[in-house]
């Protein structure tokens, strides 16, 4: 018996508290799922507005009673909100079960050539087929008259684009900007291999030197979320839009984007990160071919079983979303994402409107053809703000609280702001929230 009882330490039942705890915790956020809060739209028209926002008011108080009132259990894990690590969806594809699953023979997909009749030779015409399939479904961006250059992520293209677009035979290399706060691996990618081609110019704003430019225009922005516009005024420059966040889970679709360049990414449309697939909208066949030659030396091609792999996930998801407002739309990934990426952002005003130490961006809603309806920005990334005269240093002050982000100072602005990941797990987000209230309470 002695042996049996050893077993269980002190160790064991702090675990065992924690998981029972956080059950709850999960329960009480969940209970809007189960009711139909988050999902079942219809039911909350047929009831009429009213009916709606109380039972989102009731949801988000009971939430936050149980978080101020759930102790102690959890607060020495650390949280790593820093990436943006979309492991939410992982939830949504379980759900999906086998309809994604792609089985490859070991015979399959040997050679380097996917197409050689393609200007991008390894790109699987399948994948080709379902982006266009994708972005016709979803109507956030113009296919037509474009050349499709698969990457290992956007990561790649993104130094595939600065390849292309810097002329070879320049005096100085090529100035690269973007609007503070920008992307915080701008200026790493930019300046990494101290390339003669380009380097890195600063922010958009300020930006004043003579001569031809390179500007990133990402929109919806990371990190704050906000839709943006090049801020360059001047002729000479070249624009790439990096649209990784273009979708109707994060942001109004008011009409398909139509630029000369666009990148996107499966990571932040699926959430499947790990695939490392991304690709590129490219109107001019001389930019398409210097980007293709750009990959070809880099990694020769992109991996056509991530490709396959990808085809399928984009197939699936597009055939929810064409069922979008039909009898089946319960399963459309982007009518689910957008309530669930509502839901965390309604709970995350909730709690940092508790007390007076944090902000938040306030954003203008906008009319989406895609949900046929008006909806607000709900950006993977919040872009929290330490109100606080006392706190210099958001990023240090949360690392205190054993809360992991990305501090301003990355992104080209006041180290009072911070980038956090709104695509977490839900335990971690959970305990996110609880953490945050913690703080003001």
């Amino acid at each position: 018996m002695t042996k049996y009882e050893s077993m269980f330490t002190m160790r064991n039942l702090l675990v065992l508290s924690l998981a029972l705890n956080l059950s709850l915790i999960t329960r009480v956020f969940f209970d809007g799922e189960k009711h139909g809060l988050f999902f079942s739209v219809e039911n909350q028209k047929q009831r009429g507005p009213s009916f709606a926002a109380d039972k989102e008011a009731h949801a988000t108080q009971k939430t936050l009673q149980s978080l101020s009132s759930s102790g102690q259990e959890g607060m020495e894990k650390v949280i790593n909100l820093d990436h943006g690590d979309p492991t939410m969806y992982e939830k949504y594809w379980m759900m999906m079960g086998e309809r994604t699953t792609v089985v490859i023979p070991g015979w399959y997909s040997m050679s380097y050539f996917s197409d050689i009749k393609n200007l991008c030779w390894f790109l699987e015409p399948e994948f080709a087929k379902q982006v266009i399939r994708l972005h016709k479904a979803v109507g956030n961006a113009v296919t037509e008259g474009r050349h499709i250059v698969v990457g290992t992520g956007s990561s790649q293209l993104i130094l595939a684009a600065l390849f292309a677009l810097s002329p070879k035979d320049g005096s100085e290399p090529m100035s690269v900007v973007s609007t503070a706060p920008f992307y915080s691996s701008y200026p790493v990618m930019s300046n990494y291999l101290k390339s003669g081609l380009y380097n890195w110019a600063g922010d958009a704003r300020s930006f004043n030197k003579e001569g031809p430019y390179i500007e990133f225009v990402t929109s919806p922005n990371n990190p704050d979320g906000f839709v943006r516009h090049s801020m360059v005024n001047r002729t000479g420059g070249i624009l790439v839009h990096d649209l990784a966040y273009y979708w109707p889970q994060y942001t109004p679709i008011p009409s398909p984007a139509d630029h000369d360049l666009s990148l996107f990414t499966v990571s932040k449309a699926t959430g499947h990160a790990g695939t490392r697939i991304g690709w590129a909208l490219v109107k001019d066949a001389e930019v398409a071919k210097k980007m293709i030659k750009f990959i070809e030396l880099n990694t020769i091609g992109v991996s056509r079983d991530s490709q396959l792999r990808a085809a399928k996930i984009l197939e699936v998801l597009t055939n929810t979303t064409e069922k979008h407002g039909s009898s089946d739309s319960g399963e459309s990934f982007f009518e689910k994402s957008y309530h669930l990426m509502a839901e965390r952002w309604r709970l995350l005003r909730a709690a940092v409107n508790n007390g007076r130490m944090f902000s938040l961006p306030d954003f203008a809603p906008g009319f989406c053809h895609f949900l046929q309806q008006e909806t607000q920005p709900q950006p993977a990334f919040a872009w929290l703000k330490c109100e606080d005269d006392a706190v210099e240093d958001c990023e240090s002050f949360l690392r205190g609280h054993k809360i992991l982000t990305r501090g301003g100072r990355h992104f080209g602005v006041s180290p009072k702001y911070v980038r956090i990941s709104m695509l977490d797990r839900d335990i971690n987000f959970i305990l996110f929230l609880k953490r945050l209230s913690k703080i003001q309470s």
